[in-house]
């Protein structure tokens, strides 16, 4: 299983140049060592409406994406969705996550995340998960963008996360609802393997980073796929390479994979994509064996 994650920025290159034509060229030309493509991506800071996001246009790059890429299922799910300010064409100004995948999207949660921490400058975050129907595994692949301005904030939204993955199921431990029919309870329980990745504007020496890897008394850690593949290697700068204002401290790594226990000893290959500049940050990928 071949994963891409990118935060595409709404797809403002460090040109200021905004377009998603260009975002999905970057990802159909990033192989895999087999030669293959994405079988799932992930994306962060995807928008509908938002002009100001898209150089004063209206856009809805749901649409436009799930377009650019018709061999893919899609799923979109808001952080922020309020009314659109103005004149508008669409009806809902919507900002957050989006996965593709080349596999059957089973059921999909939007875990909103807290804004607890947050004392100026923030902006409702969320994660985005869906079950991946793969032919050889049932997965939970969840994206994230976690709070830049506020790491009290960021670090309440790590405890949430890392929460996630303990309410997957082996299949010998998943309930048998034998009479659940076409009704809600018939959806079938989230299996334990669990994959999260995404913008999670933490840094690796940073107390957040330690609360996801680390075991706690509220159970084990998740497992950083970089560190688990290339233990003597610094992580891959996923951010930093343009905009000094921004980024003072040069290139850095912001963006991860991170999986549970169950799904380690099935990691094989991990790359950043360090020469695009079709975003501020870059893609990440991932391979998984069966």
């Amino acid at each position: 299983m071949r994963i891409l994650s990118w935060n595409i920025q709404a797809g403002l290159g460090s040109d200021n140049i905004s377009s998603l034509q260009r975002i999905a060229a970057v990802i159909r030309s990033n192989h895999f060592p087999d030669g293959s493509h994405a079988d799932i991506i992930c994306l962060q800071e995807v928008t509908r409406g938002f002009p100001d996001l898209t150089q004063g246009v209206e856009v809805d790059q749901v649409d436009e994406l799930a377009g650019l890429f018709p061999e893919y299922h899609s799923v979109f799910r808001p952080a922020v969705d309020i009314p659109p300010i103005g004149d508008a064409r669409l009806p809902r100004w919507q900002f957050g996550c989006m996965i593709l995948s080349r596999y059957p999207i089973g059921q999909v949660f939007n875990h909103l995340l807290t804004q607890r921490g947050i004392s100026g400058k923030g902006m409702q975050r969320h994660a985005l998960e869906v079950l991946i129907e793969a032919p050889t595994r049932r997965l939970r692949v969840c994206t994230t963008h976690l709070e830049f301005n506020s790491q009290e904030c960021r670090m309440n939204q790590v405890g949430q996360l890392k929460a996630l993955q303990h309410e997957g199921r082996r299949p010998q431990n998943a309930p048998s609802l034998p009479n659940a029919g076409k009704t809600p309870y018939a959806a079938p329980p989230r299996p334990a393997d669990f994959l999260l990745c995404g913008d999670l504007n933490v840094l690796v020496d940073s107390p957040e980073y330690a609360e996801l890897v680390n075991d706690t008394a509220e159970g084990p850690g998740l497992t950083d796929a970089w560190r688990y593949l290339y233990p003597h290697q610094a992580h891959g700068s996923t951010c930093g390479w343009d905009d000094p204002d921004q980024w003072p401290q040069g290139p850095h790594c912001r963006d991860f994979f991170f999986v549970s226990a169950t799904l380690a000893r099935h990691l094989t290959w991990m790359r950043v994509d360090e020469n695009t500049r079709a975003s501020d940050h870059q893609p990440v990928l991932l391979w998984l064996e069966s």
